[in-house]
């Protein structure tokens, strides 16, 4: 539809309500006391998760059996800004010493488990060692991204100068705590084709946009759209666990949504949005009027424009059905990977062991160049050429050729023929904006939407997030930049949903990725766009190293292999405001583990 606007046919619409048999005999009852569909159908096909009311409890310690207190150690065995994992018999906590008071959290990262006490405690949090994500050591509350759930916070005693923790012990086995929400209290009154809030996209941004919501008391209706036919997922899994099922890494599971009453529209696609009257069109002509509205539609991969790119066993991967299907064809068969980007280099990796043969073709030289620099990238490559993964480097494919309609060779313009019985292209992608040309939102000539430092279009009550976007970033003197990272699509997220409430909240954090191959995983923090040195410290041919991106005589950003926490202390400076100086780490490297980290503690320029 390209964006333009035109009116659509009129559809009707049919409410079904569907009640599971055992529920019959039960009324589902609203928060307002009338009764709530749990899933409406648009002419016959499911559109959506609905809500039912789950009371919560407020009172984590309500069952006195569920307690457990103990003895973690005498007061003096902790010195001020340091943290102890400690046992209290079913489960481990975090403990804490800061400006002389002890606070007692989980001990565990809830995004993917990491163990905190490995990360980074600065000023009143603690930064995930693995991913970034951190947390307010009193409140045990999410401060920064990724992950959508809280520590548990457990209360601490001292008596006779020894520390107790007293802790449910559910909390300690679950080490993760999701923050208290509102509910909505007018389902009953609204129109199906009414929201106060609309989300267009189902990702981290939109996730946590509409968690947001709810977190801040935010009780009106919420509904979430998108393309795909799942819940919200962990999209980075696609490339780094290819063959995990849609259930197995989903977000949420259906019964939060209903839960917190957000409302989750599948296979929906918006094809335009009439700003003036506030109403998005659907793509099979179906309306919604709304308030306020985020745009977090993401990108849509780039496709082959060679001769051929219509045969069978050419994959974007952009579903868990796209993921798993290209496991199953590979499976000791010949695979062809087109970009080393990260989906790429991502792919080859998990392939490696389980095809028959992986190929790599890329345009560049050396893979993540532009990204991580040459010496980082050739440390890279040489690991992969060593894990059976062969590089085509400076060529690009000319030609897929089938056999009965399924790919059986990929041409290189080198003239090298390559076997290939699937192929994945990674050759990069382009935001997802089409729809929007003629809407009147600010666009700029890559096709990303344009935002402030508070997620706002140039229309207001309209906001963006996440890949689709260009924002001005603090670290690097609010130049506007796009930044597709999983962390970041979160921060933006919450900072829209803030702003649709008029917390005048504005977006301050660093970026922070993580790449996972063989078993090895890079970390990054900053934005090192146009870097023009790195400073190495470490062993590339080991893959143990950290790499310091300069521009000028600026640290801009940071990469690492086997050195955590470096660059979550890094992501703390530069999250303070701090600048790291060139000279300050070139002089660490000199003078290796003996050298001077001040601008590491906060005691350097």
């Amino acid at each position: 539809m390209g964006g333009c606007f035109s009116k659509p046919k009129p559809v009707e619409v049919k409410i079904e309500v569907v009640i599971p048999e055992k529920e019959r005999s039960k009324e589902e009852m609203s928060p307002n006391g009338k009764a709530s569909p749990l899933i409406y159908k648009v002419n016959g096909t499911a559109r959506h998760y609905h809500l039912e009311e789950h009371p919560i409890a407020s009172n984590p310690y309500h069952n006195p059996k569920d307690v457990v207190e103990a003895s973690v150690c005498h007061v003096k065995d902790l010195e001020n800004g340091q943290m102890r994992e400690v046992d209290l018999g079913c489960g481990k906590a975090l403990l804490i010493k800061e400006s002389g008071e002890f606070h007692a959290v989980g001990h565990k990262c809830p995004h993917y488990g990491a163990p905190l006490v490995k990360g980074v405690l600065s000023k009143g949090r603690v930064r995930c060692p693995w991913h970034g994500a951190c947390f307010n050591i009193s409140t045990g509350d999410i401060e920064d991204f990724p992950g959508l759930d809280s520590l548990p916070r457990f209360q601490v005693k001292i008596e006779k100068d020894k520390v107790y923790i007293r802790a449910s012990k559910q909390a300690l086995q679950t080490q993760r705590r999701t923050k208290m929400m509102a509910k909505c209290i007018s389902l009953s009154n609204y129109n199906l084709s009414n929201t106060n809030v609309l989300i267009i996209g189902a990702g981290a941004a939109g996730l946590v946009c509409a968690e947001t919501l709810r977190q801040e008391g935010f009780s009106d209706r919420i509904v979430m759209c998108t393309m795909d036919r799942h819940l919200p997922y962990d999209r980075p899994k696609l490339s780094k666990s290819m063959d995990s099922h849609p259930e197995q890494i989903a977000l949420r599971p259906k019964e939060f949504f209903r839960s917190y009453d957000i409302e989750v529209l599948t296979e929906m696609q918006v094809a335009a949005v009439d700003i003036k009257n506030k109403i998005a069109v659907f793509k099979d002509g179906f309306k919604m009027e709304y308030n306020k509205l985020l745009i977090a539609t993401g990108n849509t991969p780039k496709a082959l424009s060679c001769k051929g790119k219509e045969v069978e066993n050419v994959f974007n991967i952009r579903t868990p059905e796209d993921a798993n299907r290209v496991v199953k064809l590979a499976t000791s068969k010949n695979v062809v990977i087109v970009g080393a980007s990260f989906l790429g280099m991502e792919v080859a990796a998990y392939l490696a062991e389980r095809a028959h043969s992986v190929s790599l073709v890329e345009l560049e030289e050396v893979p993540f160049k532009k990204f991580f620099g040459e010496r980082v990238g050739r440390a890279v490559m040489k690991m992969f050429e060593s894990n059976r993964v062969k590089f085509y480097m400076q060529t690009e494919v000319s030609e897929l050729r089938e056999q009965e309609g399924k790919l059986k060779e990929v041409v290189l313009k080198s003239g090298k023929v390559l076997r290939a019985d699937v192929c994945v292209v990674g050759v990069g992608a382009v935001p997802a904006t089409g729809f929007l040309k003629q809407s009147g939102i600010n666009i700029d000539s890559k096709g990303f939407i344009v935002v402030n430092k508070m997620m706002q279009t140039n229309i207001p009550g309209v906001f963006a997030a996440g890949d689709a976007v260009t924002f001005p970033l603090a670290l690097r003197n609010n130049k506007k930049v796009n930044v597709p990272h999983w962390q970041m699509a979160h921060m933006h997220g919450r900072i829209a949903a803030l702003n649709m409430l008029a917390h005048g909240m504005e977006i301050s954090t660093v970026p922070y990725l993580w790449t996972a191959m063989f078993g090895k995983s890079i970390r990054y923090a900053g934005h090192g766009e146009g870097f023009d040195d790195v400073v190495i410290q470490g062993d590339l041919d080991e893959l143990k190293f950290v790499a310091f991106y300069t521009k000028s005589d600026e640290v801009v950003a940071v990469a690492s292999m086997n050195y955590d926490p470096i660059v979550s202390k890094v992501a703390e400076v530069l999250a303070a405001g701090r600048t790291i100086r060139k000279r300050d780490v070139e002089l660490f490297v000199r003078h290796g583990k003996t050298g001077d980290m001040s601008w590491l503690t906060g005691k350097g320029s």
